[in-house]
């Protein structure tokens, strides 16, 4: 079971929160959650081994978190998958140094595909 990849999302939907744990847990990753962005930068240990981000959570910019975890040596090698409700700031995302992007509302499958591509590189 140490093969268990380790998924974190930071997302202030619980909704969101609660479907992706579940579909995430079901394909046997081992998922834990956040609604607030800024615990992510508290994080000394126990790192993911990848980052499901919402850009926009109440009281952080998931784009400011994800360029502070970029450029830490501890964190700088996670990927980062942002998630938003608007297209329109995907660029913006991948400036901020997230290694993918999806829009809301997505597949599942879309996710799913992205999280196995970013843990196989």
């Amino acid at each position: 079971m140490e093969n268990t990849k380790k998924i974190m999302i930071a997302d202030d939907d619980p909704g969101i929160v609660d479907a992706v744990e579940i579909m995430l847990d079901f394909e046997g990753y081992q998922v834990s959650s956040t609604v607030n962005g800024s615990t992510l930068l508290d994080m000394q240990s126990e790192f993911p081994d990848l980052l499901l981000l919402d850009i926009w959570m109440s009281g952080s910019d998931g784009r400011d978190i994800c360029r502070e975890l970029k450029k830490r040596e501890l964190t700088k090698g996670i990927p980062i998958i942002m998630i938003s409700a608007s297209r329109d700031i995907e660029k913006s995302a991948y400036d901020a140094g997230a290694d993918d992007f999806l829009a809301k509302p997505f597949e599942i499958d879309d996710l799913l595909g992205k999280i196995r591509k970013h843990l196989e590189e």
